[in-house]
């Protein structure tokens, strides 16, 4: 009776490690180690109080491209996060109405202290958005990904010296541990007194802070040539953004490494890290005024 009672507790804790401690999986995965799965419904972003939203869990079945069809790409930038990055058991904000983001672009469309500047690029770390001003008028801007808590993006206005559009983390590695982490279409903005050079590059999206301080933009390419995911890379928009600030045009011929600018384009970065709420605010709280 006693080796009965045993076993069945035994059997008992196997299934509550098999709930609680599901296995690893290769993709798509925001981090194989993220036991409580992710809530980006949590991640508090100004800009969002005004689109009407509710949470969405993400089910085996699910993709941004299953969920909302051709228009996968407005959600993925309202949640400022990439396919690769969606993944089942975690929560996305969802657009009660999806033309509300068709025109959904946090950054003012006229920005006072870009007018003097044909080239200016604007980083809010409480949006995590960047914008692209030519004369202080807004070109286009996108999602970022600034540093994490306790590798916060310095704020302040700097000046692009460097352009690197096949540049590599000398300091970090892929998950695999496989290669150096990779940084394409690399823009220089500062380095810093501990000589650690702060970036604009290409890098993975996972709908808040990540980095050790660069800021982040999509380029699905990238992700495709290291991982594998996605299938059909659409977005990139560090290369936009390097051929807008730095590229052959600016700057003429690219030779692919490191290369110094003279009087490159200002960057701009204001606010600090969103908060992450206890608990996702309901869309009913989010509705237009």
């Amino acid at each position: 009776m006693r080796k009965a009672i045993k076993y069945f507790v035994l059997s008992i804790l196997m299934v509550a490690i098999t709930i609680y401690n599901p296995l690893r999986t290769s993709h798509p995965a925001a981090s194989p180690d993220d036991l409580a799965k992710e809530d980006l419904s949590r991640v508090l972003y100004p800009s969002t109080r005004s689109i009407a939203w509710k949470p969405v869990f993400i089910r085996p079945q699910d993709s941004l491209e299953s969920l909302y069809g051709k228009n996968w790409v407005l959600v993925a930038r309202f949640n400022r996060i990439d396919r690769r990055h969606v993944y089942p058991g975690m929560t996305i904000k969802s657009p009660i109405n999806i033309d509300d983001l068709k025109d959904y672009a946090p950054m003012p469309q006229e920005y006072g202290p870009a007018k003097r500047y044909h080239r200016y690029i604007l980083v809010n770390m409480e949006e995590q958005w960047l914008g692209a001003y030519e004369y202080g008028k807004l070109q286009f801007s996108f999602p970022a990904a600034t540093g994490k808590n306790g590798y916060e993006t310095p704020t302040g206005i700097f000046r692009v010296d460097a352009r690197h559009k096949n540049h590599t983390s000398s300091l970090y590695k892929t998950e695999d541990e496989s290669v150096q982490y990779p940084m394409d279409y690399a823009i220089r903005f500062h380095i810093g007194k501990d000589n650690v050079a702060y970036w604009i590059h290409a890098r993975d999206l996972p709908g808040k802070p990540a980095s050790h301080g660069c800021i982040g933009l999509f380029d699905e390419a990238m992700q495709k040539r290291i991982t594998n995911v996605p299938e059909n890379p659409v977005l990139q928009d560090s290369k936009k953004l390097y051929d807008w600030a730095v590229g052959e045009n600016q700057y003429g011929p690219d030779s692919g490494g490191v290369e110094l600018l003279e009087n490159g384009p200002i960057v701009e970065v204001v606010g600090h890290t969103p908060p992450y709420l206890s608990g996702p605010t309901h869309y009913s709280e989010n509705t237009k005024s």
